[in-house]
């Protein structure tokens, strides 16, 4: 049985978004146990009217709640009854095998840091979402925020960290690992990006060199390895471009009777576009670096999203992604030292 520490009180559509995710990945998957924390006045109502799968859903009651606009590490220590601050202690204290949260993304990141604690020699935990690309294979883009000023030493161990997940958990054969740069051409690049790639070419990953704004999306790599400032401009840019796109496609379609019918005709195409471009079906972005497996879904998380979010954290959980990163570490670590 894989045990997931649920934080019920974050994110937009909290709890109720929350908590069916949590019903559907139950139901379909007799392996997981699932703990909410939260205020249980505010989750029963959506429990009630549940079936069977409720029976290996608990909760524990948590008086606080810690929201988007509170300073993310001074909440963590002021606010203990805080539903994200006791769900990660609990999964510090060994009562779960992974965390899964959707609300302040700062909290999480400070509460993972500061209560489950980095991996062993890991200098900092990384974010790192996937995102989709042409090929349909997805791209682990890493780091997307939490580090906004970088040193060559942690942009080495972000390129291990990506690899790793994306052969634990996305079954990636030889994961393909880039360095986000303003150039294809060796040389390129500011001089964080310049020390770091002889660190990164040293490491036990595929690693193929530079890779450009334009081409994060286009499957040539699995892993693009970047600070978190330009990574999370990165990340919005192609977020906001998909936002776009899909809205001014919708626009045209809908734009004249002839317009409507021809999408009519292509409709089946377009579910499939939609479905790829869809975050929720990537489920969230995961903290690497720290001692258990910890899952930051998107804060506008439905149901449908936090499902997925779910069953990647039982994925990094059921792949050893933490050990197998301890160990690749520890293995660099040593070949230092000699």
């Amino acid at each position: 049985m894989v045990r997931i520490c649920i934080d019920a009180m974050g994110g937009d559509y909290a709890p109720e978004a929350i908590v069916q995710g949590c019903l559907d990945a139950v139901r379909d998957d007799t392996s997981l146990a699932l703990t909410l924390f939260g205020k249980e006045e505010a989750i029963m109502p959506f429990l009630q009217k549940a079936g069977a799968e409720k029976e290996r859903i608990c909760i524990v009651d948590c008086a606080d709640v810690i929201e988007n606009n509170e300073h993310p590490v001074q909440a963590v220590r002021r606010k203990k009854e805080a539903s994200v601050v006791k769900a990660l202690r609990a999964l510090a204290d060994g009562e779960g095998d992974g965390f899964v949260g959707a609300g302040s993304t700062g909290a999480v990141l400070a509460g993972a840091t500061l209560i489950v604690k980095r991996i062993e020699g890991i200098l900092r935990p990384a974010l790192a979402p996937m995102l989709p690309t042409v090929t349909g294979t997805g791209v682990l883009l890493i780091d997307c925020g939490a580090n906004v000023d970088c040193k060559p030493e942690w942009l080495a161990q972000f390129a291990v960290m990506g690899s790793v997940y994306m052969e634990k958990v996305r079954g990636t054969r030889e994961p393909r690992v880039g360095i986000l740069n303003n150039g294809a051409e060796e040389g390129k690049g500011n001089e964080l990006v310049k020390n770091a790639t002889p660190l990164i070419a040293q490491m036990p990953v595929h690693f193929t060199g530079n890779v450009e704004g334009r081409d994060i999306t286009s499957g040539d790599v699995d892993v693009v390895v970047t600070d978190g400032f330009a990574g999370n401009v990165a990340l919005k840019s192609i977020e906001g471009t998909a936002a776009m796109m899909t809205g001014m496609l919708k626009e045209t379609l809908l734009s004249s009777f002839r317009s409507k019918m021809g999408a009519l005709l292509i409709k089946p195409a377009l579910s499939g576009f939609k479905k790829r471009m869809d975050y929720s079906e990537y489920g969230g972005a995961p903290l690497l670096g720290v001692n258990k497996p910890v899952v930051k879904a998107h804060g506008s998380s439905n149901a449908k999203a936090f499902y997925h979010a779910i069953h990647q954290c039982k994925q990094m959980v059921e792949g050893g992604v933490v050990p197998t990163i301890e160990a690749e570490l520890a293995a660099v670590m040593k070949a230092e030292a000699k």
